[in-house]
């Protein structure tokens, strides 16, 4: 369970990636977002249709609606979920790969330390990247 709340928190990045915060035209992130939108759809067909039938569609409400009845989901739901947050997080890791070069290309993978060299350097990090991280909650601040 608590793996999936942890995936609702991190697909609820949906609503800003589908809106104008990529404003500065599609990248690899805003492209993501309708992956990520459709994979959650269809996963959790059954979930939505029962318990969220009446909620109006936008800025994360079937999301929270989701997570509300998070005790309920069906595997295929929760998997979907997760599948989400993975899209979300390769869509970070394209908008980031030349900050990631340019300032970390010495940092190893992984426990989040090349977020925390991104984070350490955002002084000189494209906006592109910041806000990919920003619309994805991944921040650590």
């Amino acid at each position: 369970m608590k793996r999936v709340a942890i995936c609702l928190i991190a697909v609820c990045a949906i609503a800003l990636m589908t809106t104008s915060v990529f404003a500065a035209g599609p990248g690899p992130a805003e492209k993501a977002g309708q992956a990520v939108v459709d994979t959650v759809a269809n996963g959790c067909k059954t979930e939505i249709e029962t318990y969220c039938e009446g909620v109006t569609p936008g800025e994360g409400r079937v999301l929270a609606c989701l997570y509300a009845r998070k005790d309920k989901l069906s595997n295929a739901c929760e998997y979907a979920l997760y599948d989400a947050a993975v899209q979300l997080e390769r869509a970070v890791a394209s908008e980031c790969a030349g900050d990631v070069q340019k300032h970390c290309k010495s940092v190893e993978a992984g426990e989040g330390r090349l977020l925390q060299c991104l984070e350490d350097n955002k002084a000189e990090v494209t906006d592109r990247c910041k806000l990919a991280i920003k619309a994805t909650g991944m921040s650590n601040k």
